[in-house]
C-alpha cells in the first residue's frame, strides 16, 4: 500500500511538472507576407522569392497548429522609391486588393492589412480606400526601410503624424516596420527612436501601433542599431510613457534557432521591460531561408522565459483582433 501510494505520489508530481512546463502555441500569427505573381515579377529572379497565396499560408499554419493569420500585403513595394513605375497607385491599389481577396478566401482565420508608402502623394487617399473596404478595414502596414523613410528628418516626421492621425481617425491599427534604409546606410539609433516616440506616436492615441520584428528586421537579433532602437522604447513601454499606452511589439523572425545565449538574455530583458502582455507571435515571409511558423514558434520557445511568459505571448490579442 505504502509503494503505491508513492507511485501515485510520483505520477501526480511528474504530471504537474509536464503541465507547468508545457508550451502553448500561439492562437494567432500576426505578421505574415503573401506575395502575389505581380510582385515576384516586380521583384525579378534575383530577388529568390516565389507565389505565396493564403493557401499555402494556411497549409504552413496548419502544420504549426495556429489556428490564424495577419496577412500583410507588400504593395508598398510599388512605391519604393528605388523604382519609377507607370500607374504606380493602380498598382498599390491592385495588390492591397488582391491581399484583401486571400483573406477573404478563410474568412474565419484571416484578416488583411493594406500597405502604403506613406511619405507617397496617394497614402492619405489609399487609407481612406482601404478603411472603407471590407476586406482591407483592419489596419496598415508601413515599411520604413523599403519607403525610405527617415525619422531624422523633420519633413518625413511631420508626415508620418499626418498618416498616423489618419488611420487613427479611420480607426486601423497601423503595423509598422521601422528599421531605417540598410541599403541607403541611413540613420537608425536612439534619436530617431525617439522622435517616433515624442513626435509620431502622440498622433494615433486610439488604435494600436504594432512595431515589427522588435524594431529590427530580422531574421536574427543582431543588428546593433534596431537593438539602441528597442532599448529606447522598452524603456519607454518600461516607465509607462502616455504614448506607448496602445503600442505593442511583434518578434517576427527575432528568435532564430542559432540565437547565441548572450543575445537570447538581452532579449528576454528587452521583452521584459516592454511587458509579455504587449508582445505578440510573428512568423514574416515563409520564404527562402526564413523559418516558417512551426520552426519559428520552436525558436522563440528555446529563450530564457518561463512557461507563464510564453502561455502569455501565446495568447495575447491585441484590440483589432478581438
Amino acid at each position: 500500500m505504502i509503494k503505491q501510494m508513492r507511485y501515485a505520489v510520483l505520477a501526480a508530481s511528474l504530471l504537474v511538472n509536464a503541465g507547468a512546463h508545457a508550451q502553448s502555441t500561439p492562437a494567432i500569427d500576426y505578421h505574415q507576407h503573401v506575395f502575389s505573381d505581380d510582385i515576384i515579377t516586380l521583384l525579378g529572379p534575383d530577388a529568390g522569392l516565389k507565389p505565396l497565396p493564403a493557401k499555402q499560408v494556411i497549409a504552413l499554419l496548419d502544420a504549426a497548429g495556429i489556428r490564424k493569420a495577419v496577412l500583410l500585403s507588400t504593395a508598398y513595394m510599388y512605391g519604393s522609391p528605388q523604382r519609377k513605375l507607370d500607374d504606380e497607385y493602380a498598382k498599390v491599389r491592385r495588390e492591397n486588393d488582391w491581399t484583401a481577396g486571400q483573406a477573404a478566401q478563410y474568412p474565419e482565420r484571416l484578416i488583411a492589412f493594406c500597405g502604403v508608402n506613406p511619405l507617397k502623394e496617394y497614402a492619405l487617399d489609399e487609407i481612406r480606400r482601404c478603411a472603407g473596404t471590407p476586406g482591407l478595414k483592419h489596419g496598415i502596414k508601413l515599411h520604413f526601410g523599403n519607403s525610405d523613410v527617415q525619422l531624422e528628418q523633420p519633413a518625413h516626421v511631420a508626415r508620418l503624424a499626418e498618416v498616423f492621425a489618419a488611420a487613427d481617425r479611420a480607426g486601423m491599427a497601423i503595423l509598422v516596420h521601422m528599421r531605417a534604409s540598410i541599403r541607403n546606410k541611413r540613420p537608425y539609433g536612439a534619436a530617431e527612436a525617439q522622435a517616433f516616440l515624442d513626435k509620431v506616436l502622440p498622433a494615433a492615441p486610439h488604435v494600436t501601433v504594432q512595431v515589427a520584428h522588435l524594431a529590427g528586421t530580422g531574421p536574427g537579433f543582431e543588428d546593433p542599431p534596431s537593438r539602441a532602437v528597442l532599448a529606447t522604447l522598452a524603456a519607454a513601454m518600461e516607465r509607462r510613457q502616455p504614448a506607448t499606452r496602445n503600442l505593442w511589439f511583434d518578434v517576427a523572425s527575432i528568435a532564430q534557432d542559432d540565437t547565441t545565449p548572450e543575445a537570447a538574455a538581452l532579449l528576454v530583458q528587452r521583452l521584459r521591460q516592454i511587458g509579455l502582455d504587449r508582445v505578440l507571435y510573428g512568423t514574416d515571409a515563409a520564404q527562402g531561408a526564413n523559418l516558417r511558423p512551426k520552426e519559428a514558434w520552436a525558436a522563440f520557445r528555446k529563450l530564457p522565459l518561463t512557461a507563464a511568459e510564453l502561455e502569455q505571448v501565446a495568447r495575447n490579442a491585441p484590440p483589432y483582433f478581438k
